[in-house]
């Protein structure tokens, strides 16, 4: 994308990764470590997002490829949003550790969603062309 340089500068991608970091945070806790399905799980699940958001806009300069990675990321993300509610169920974490969580993760899926709507809503950005070198007489 062209006005994106780097993928790190992609809200979503910023949330999505603010979003696993809270994750870890959980995965930590000795109550979290003895259900090694579950943890394995969340942790895919939070790494997928800013993975694939990252992986998509490495991609190239193709708006309906990169939508479909985001199309991926936001069902990681809704997943991880399963996965909160089930730990916060479970009395794995708190209230407020579920509503901060749940917060940061529907945002990062907002972000998501609306990028994928612009993409799938613009043409594909031209790519640069170097000037043609004059011809020699």
């Amino acid at each position: 994308m062209a006005a994106f340089k780097k993928f790190e500068e992609i809200i979503a991608w910023q949330l999505s990764t603010q979003l696993k970091i809270q994750v870890d945070e959980f995965l930590n806790r000795p109550d979290f470590k003895r259900r090694f399905k579950f943890v394995d799980q969340l942790s895919d699940a939070a790494r997928s997002a800013p993975r694939n958001i990252a992986e998509g806009h490495m991609r190239g300069f193709k708006h309906k490829e990169f939508a479909q990675f985001l199309r991926i990321a936001r069902g990681s993300l809704g997943e991880v949003l399963n996965h909160l509610l089930d730990a916060h169920q479970q009395r794995l974490i708190s209230d407020g550790e579920l509503f901060s969580t749940e917060r940061i993760a529907k945002r990062a899926i907002k972000a998501t969603t609306k990028l994928m709507q612009h993409l799938e809503s613009t043409p594909d950005p031209k790519f640069p062309t170097a000037p043609k070198a004059p011809k020699s007489p």
